[in-house]
């Protein structure tokens, strides 16, 4: 039916939060809470399906495929009649959305959403059309909006990707501008226009499209895009009142910005507002000249590297709202930073939760910032961040090993140490300032022999980037075809100095033309352990979405998964715009379509993939921004599977330090942003000589971690202090670390069953040993373990009930794994446990001997089982359970 006829049979009903709405003023202090925690899987369960996949792949039911091509193949004998029909319930014919019934049960009823409501003044509202496809949580978003709008300054929107505030954004102007939905332009819509200037509108080019389809489908605004050709006609249009939304780029406008300057802007957002993070960028200069104390930024990642980013924003957004610049960095960024430091003294650490508390008070004024977790949580089964350290092959330690000894790196370590010449000079300041004798170094320096006024620091990004490309593939480092001849005879003459005496394995220093070379997992530790996973994850009929940084690196993946024989789409860099929908449509509705492979620059932004529910970030990034954007691609509204992450990471590599800084630039923004309590794991400190600890520092990031586990050992060294401070040692503290493969029976009910118990363990543990070894798998654990995502969560009650949907959450994995079991069940932890837990787990152990095996066994078979077989064993236990008396 139509979206009219749609209409006409809704009932008005009354709704309390809208009925409230009428209010003019925005609760800042209101908090959506998911009532219902995501399922959690593990690492565990990943692997433990290995050892089955083959026998599942043989018993597995292929109905579901055929009937998928059948309804592929109906999809076109479609008459044309009922293609017509079609198109008028989506609402093609009208310009309007598909109304999803999930989202019908959300949203709310048709009726406007009143804003303000003044005597004398027609009432300041959202149009019944746009109000009744809205969440709760965009309600909200309006509100907020408009209430920074009454009182005559800006803000952000900082929701999470994928929350709608392109559509927030949209009611708001709706509301202010007198839009009424679907019916021609309203007296009072007109003469607010006369009496109001235009909005603009600044985004990344690939989403100014995006922006006039939205404002296409929700509202009836006068829409135009400055952008290319004939910008001069926009401006004649602006003039003549002739344009209500200007929407423009970033490069535009960084461009243009002296022209649309002269404007008077009524409200100006700024989407993907963090672009706006460095002061002294031409893009950041030329907003500061735009006229309108209304400003408005829209961004998921409010900071990403450092807190006077967050500054830069709120001081575009609402001038001098957080004091002059030196005054933020002397008493929110300093205080901040060096009491996260690990051994910071308490006084430190007191100081900065005043100041934290502080800033987030200010923050909130102007701040509205949700997650997935606490709006559209419950709709979703939720998204579980792993990430994996993968030990590097043999023939990659050995070429790492070589790369850190060149003339070029040692000159980057040794810089501070006294020069050998006898001067009481440092090196970098006497005879080692250049590397003349190095691979990288002539080539930089082949116009200037000399050396440049920045050396050696000029050699920093080119051997991270070597390094980078070692701990991901061997083949990266050859030479690119595509670079010049100059650039190929350098890239082959450092290649030949890494590999040695082991050229030859990597068949020589020149690109591998070989398909069964660049497709082999043999030399790349990741893609051995992504070959293992993968084979699990197509046996249960999963989707994958698999990010890579690197353009070649996608090249050598394509290889591997044809030589696999998976189905995949590809889209990077230079994937047309006009085609890259067509690939995402064709992936989420292919059944034959297994992986999509994505460059992480060309697919972190505006793509729904929502049909994949397991995401490989084959590289990390720096800015940890980037990786969770890429995360997001799958994680959206309207996903309908539990979503898993594997990020993959080189164990011993830079990776690690990469990974690690992560971690540290995460937990700065949250608690800035958010006011959480993080735990404090490193000593070093941002842009600080004085405290450059494990993290900072360009000795750090060329130091060989081969024999160390680095980010292991960091999180134990934490979990150590924390329970020496608080004098416990309570099992709880290592379960939530997620760091074991294994899971382990309570410490209570482990002192009552003994000796025996412990051995039963050992065995359990030795058993999933060989999956470990032979994935390569050094050490993983969740990201949400390690970094607290979004506010503070409220603890939930936990009710004495069994589901069978997944097993208990299984601890995950430790390089040292039998030592880490052996510290568990000895004397040493004697901490008291949940009696829930306890209750908990021993009915999971009755369970398992009720069929006849051993726990680990039991977990196997519950993942291959089908759900009616999951209901009839619990049913089967109940009937038991009822029978004996107090069972």
């Amino acid at each position: 039916m139509s979206l009219n006829t749609f209409k006409e049979t809704l009932k008005p009903c009354t709704n309390q939060s809208i009925s409230q709405s009428s209010s003019t003023s925005y609760n800042f202090e209101t908090k959506s809470v998911n009532p219902r925690k995501p399922p959690k899987s593990s690492l565990s369960q990943q692997l433990l399906r290995l050892e089955d996949h083959t026998s599942l792949i043989q018993n597995k039911p292929q109905t579901p495929k055929k009937q998928n091509h059948f309804e592929l193949k109906r999809k076109y004998e479609k008459t044309e009649e009922e293609e017509v029909e079609e198109e008028e319930e989506k609402g093609i014919g009208v310009g309007k959305p598909k109304l999803d019934p999930l989202l019908l049960d959300q949203a709310g009823p048709y009726e406007p959403l009143v804003l303000s409501s003044l005597e004398g003044k027609p009432p300041v509202q959202v149009p019944a059309s746009i109000n009744c496809r809205l969440l709760e949580h965009q309600r909200e978003g309006v509100k907020f909006l408009y209430s920074l709008y009454q009182n005559n300054h800006g803000g952000v929107l900082g929701d999470d990707m994928g929350l709608g505030k392109t559509i927030q954004s949209i009611a708001f102007l709706a509301a202010v501008y007198g839009k009424d939905g679907d019916l021609p332009e309203s007296s009072v819509s007109k003469e607010r226009q006369r009496t109001m200037g235009p909005v603009l509108i600044v985004c990344p080019s690939s989403l100014i499209n995006n922006w006039e389809n939205e404002f296409s489908k929700w509202a009836t605004f006068s829409v135009c895009i400055y952008h290319g050709p004939n910008c001069d006609l926009m401006v004649d249009k602006l003039e003549a009142r002739g344009v209500e939304i200007l929407i423009t780029s970033f490069d535009t406008y960084r461009i243009h910005g002296r022209i649309l300057s002269d404007i008077e802007w009524e409200i100006v957002i700024i989407d993907e507002a963090h672009r706006l993070k460095n002061e002294k960028s031409k893009l950041y200069e030329a907003c500061l000249a735009i006229k309108t104390p209304k400003r408005y930024g829209l961004t998921g990642t409010i900071m990403q590297n450092r807190l006077m980013e967050l500054f830069n924003l709120f001081d575009w957004v609402i001038p001098g709202c957080l004091g002059t610049r030196d005054h933020f960095r002397e008493f929110y960024e300093e205080p901040l930073k060096h009491g996260q430091r690990s051994s910071a003294p308490d006084r430190f650490v007191r100081v900065a939760g005043e100041r934290k508390q502080h800033l987030v008070s200010v923050l909130r004024k102007y701040l509205l910032r949700r997650t997935k977790e606490e709006t559209i949580g419950h709709l979703m089964l939720g998204k579980e961040d792993n990430v994996v350290f993968c030990a590097m092959s043999e023939l990659q330690k050995r070429v790492y090993q070589r790369m850190l000894l060149l003339p070029d790196v040692q000159c980057l370590i040794n810089k501070d140490v006294p020069c050998s010449c006898g001067s009481p000079l440092k090196q970098v300041e006497c005879c080692r300032r250049t590397a003349s004798d190095g691979v990288i170094w002539p080539y930089l320096h082949r116009d200037n022999p000399d050396g440049c006024d920045h050396c050696p620091f000029c050699l920093v990004l080119p051997c991270l980037v070597k390094l980078q490309q070692i701990s991901n593939h061997l083949e990266l480092i050859k030479p690119n075809p595509r670079d010049d001849p100059d650039k190929q005879r350098r890239d082959a003459e450092f290649a030949a100095a890494v590999f040695g005496e082991d050229v030859d394995l990597v068949g020589g220093n020149t690109q591998n033309k070989s398909f069964l070379g660049l497709s082999n997992v043999e030399h790349c530790g990741k893609m051995r352990a992504l070959e293992k996973l993968m084979s699990s994850w197509v046996s249960q009929s999963d989707k994958i979405l698999l990010f890579s940084y690197s353009v070649r690196m996608l090249d050598i993946l394509e290889k591997f998964i044809i030589r696999k024989g998976y189905g995949f789409s590809r889209l990077d860099g230079s994937t047309p715009t006009g085609l890259r929908q067509s690939l995402v449509d064709d992936f989420n509705s292919s059944p034959s379509k297994q992986v999509f492979l994505l460059s992480t620059k060309a697919g972190g932004l505006g793509l729904n993939l929502v049909s994949a529910n397991r995401v490989v970030i084959f590289d990390p990034n720096w800015n940890p921004a980037h990786d969770l954007q890429a995360q997001d691609r799958s994680f959206r509204f309207g996903q309908k599977r539990h979503v898993i992450v594997f990020r993959l990471l080189a164990a011993g590599s830079l990776e690690e330090l990469v990974y690690t800084r992560q971690v540290y630039k995460q937990q700065l923004s949250n608690i800035a942003v958010s006011g959480n309590m993080e735990k404090r794991y490193f000593e070093g400190v941002q842009d600080s000589k004085e405290f450059q600890g494990e993290l900072f520092g360009i000795c750090n990031l060329f130091r060989d971690l081969s024999d160390k586990l680095f980010t292991s050992n960091i999180i134990e060294l934490h979990e150590k202090n924390r329970k020496k401070d608080d004098g416990t040692h309570s099992k709880e503290d290592l379960n939530v670390r997620g760091m074991y493969f294994v899971p382990e029976k309570d410490i209570t009910t482990a002192s009552f069953e003994g000796a025996e118990s412990s051995k039963r363990k050992e065995e359990e543990c030795t058993a999933v040993a060989p999956a470990l070894e032979d994935l390569g798998i050094v050490y993983a654990h969740r990201y949400e373990d390690i970094v607290n995502l979004g506010p503070a969560k409220i603890k939930e009650k936990k009710e004495q009930t069994m589901h069978l949907d997944y097993p208990p959450r299984q601890p995950k994995a430790s390089t040292a794994g039998k030592k880490k079991l052996d510290t568990i069940t000895g004397k040493e932890n004697t901490g008291t446990v949940n009696p829930i837990t306890i209750h908990k787990k021993n009915q999971y152990s009755i369970l398992a001997r009720s069929m006849g095996m051993e726990e680990v066994q039991f977990s196997k078979w519950l993942l291959s089982a089908t759900p009616a077989e999951r209901e009839k064993v619990l049913k089967d236990y109940r009937k038991r359970k009822e029978k004996i008396p107090n069972g």
